[in-house]
């Protein structure tokens, strides 16, 4: 039976994660949508490049940063000396990729859904700096953010760090750890980068620069949508045993719920404010009520499910506002809204439903916000000086797909 069981949950673990991993698509496509139609193209291969370098370098360093078998400032900075799972293989005990304690599925699953988890992250800067952020520079960023800076707060929670392990910190998918990870250091590159050419008037109004393709924005949405099973549900990691079978029903059912409540909640926020449904505001509520949840979604009724997602939906609304309008920072997807403030938000919302400490979830919103943002900053800056992030007005007048790809998505015939 206990044979049975590996093989089950190995395999769970496997298939959660080739969910996870079709979310690159739903990026993809979703800011693909939401670009104008002279950066398509650019837009597609930032994100099939970003996914490519995530898996290296989580490969390479990321895995063993992120679950070390030992720290050198116990809790914060884990030991990397000497260690690499470039060599994971079925030949090797857990102890020599640095991770010490057992598991009831396989160590190569273990590194494939995680690795998916990192992708996501960088996905979120990659719609954020749309339009005006050249290739390059962005993979170099790609891979500081994929093998250092996401693994080093990720082990804070996940790998046995200060947030988990002393201060009782909870996030069961990754609303802090991933989504609010990746937001921070999406905001570190735009305070950077500055906004595209014309999205701002001389008197600092915000001017509409409207996306190439809505239909394509909306599959976007839903590829996200049905990857978000593999995202919350597999991460309840095991399904061998009736409890942990009807948690994860538990986690399916809520995180669907809360995708709903976060739509109707913009919609109507929406409707009350301008008279019309703005469906990019639907589909940013769709993925706020998602977000919302991934921190705590085993926990909630799906009544409770459904207030949490709405909760999310009307933040992304005004947080979309004010970064825009006020801020006058730049993010042609709404990614930092949806997955930095909202994530906050689930977060935050976890006390409310479990026995976790307010104290000590504001403590890893802080640490992880805090860290991201700053390492992020200090990359970016440092990439600048040698290689500029930003492309010319010239370059951005004709599109990148011009500049950088060389193939139109959208060719005149």
């Amino acid at each position: 039976m206990e044979e049975i069981a590996f093989a089950l949950d190995t395999f769970y673990a496997v298939m959660a994660g080739a969910l996870v991993m079709f979310m690159a698509a739903g990026f993809t496509m979703l800011e693909a949508g939401l670009v104008q139609k002279k950066d398509v193209s650019e837009i597609v291969t930032k994100n099939i490049g970003l996914y490519s370098i995530a898996c290296i370098m989580y490969l390479a360093c990321g895995f063993v940063i992120m679950y070390p078998g030992s720290y050198i400032i116990e809790g914060v900075l884990p030991s990397i000396l000497g260690t690499s799972s470039f060599g994971l293989s079925t030949s090797l005990p857990n102890e020599d990729i640095g991770m010490p304690y057992g598991m009831d599925y396989s160590q190569q699953a273990d590194f494939f859904f995680q690795v998916v988890f990192v992708a996501t992250a960088m996905s979120i800067v990659s719609g954020a700096v749309a339009g005006r952020m050249k290739l390059i520079p962005f993979y170099l960023f790609a891979i500081v953010l994929t093998g250092l800076i996401y693994p080093i707060q990720g082990a804070w929670n996940w790998g046995g760090g200060f947030l988990s392990g002393t201060l009782g910190y909870s996030d069961y998918a990754g609303s802090g750890t991933v989504h609010l990870c990746g937001a921070a250091a999406a905001l570190a590159v735009v305070t950077v980068l500055g906004p595209r050419n014309g999205k701002y008037a001389p008197d600092g109004t915000s001017l509409p620069m409207p996306g190439s393709n809505i239909p394509m924005a909306a599959l976007g949405v839903w590829i996200l949508w049905l990857g978000w099973f593999g995202f919350n549900g597999g991460s309840e990691l095991i399904v061998s045993n009736e409890a942990s079978a009807i948690a994860v029903s538990q986690v399916f059912m809520n995180t669907n719920m809360a995708a709903c409540g976060g739509v109707v909640a913009a919609i109507l926020v929406s409707l009350i404010r301008t008279g019309k449904m703005d469906v990019t505001m639907a589909m940013n509520g769709a993925i706020a009520g998602l977000v919302a949840i991934t921190a705590g979604p085993s926990a909630p009724s799906g009544g409770e499910s459904i207030l949490i997602g709405a909760l999310g939906g009307v933040l992304v609304y005004f947080s979309i506002l004010f970064f825009d309008n006020v801020l006058k920072l730049d993010d042609p997807v709404g990614a930092i809204s949806a997955h930095g403030t909202v994530g906050i938000l689930g977060v935050m919302v976890v006390p409310f439903t479990s026995d976790a400490s307010f104290f000590a979830q504001l403590i890893g919103v802080i640490s992880i916000a805090g860290f991201t943002f700053i390492a992020s900053l200090l990359t970016i800056f440092v990439i600048n000086k040698v290689l500029p992030i930003r492309a010319s007005d010239d370059e951005q007048y004709a599109g990148l797909d011009s500049s950088e790809i060389g193939v139109e998505a959208y060719p005149e015939f």
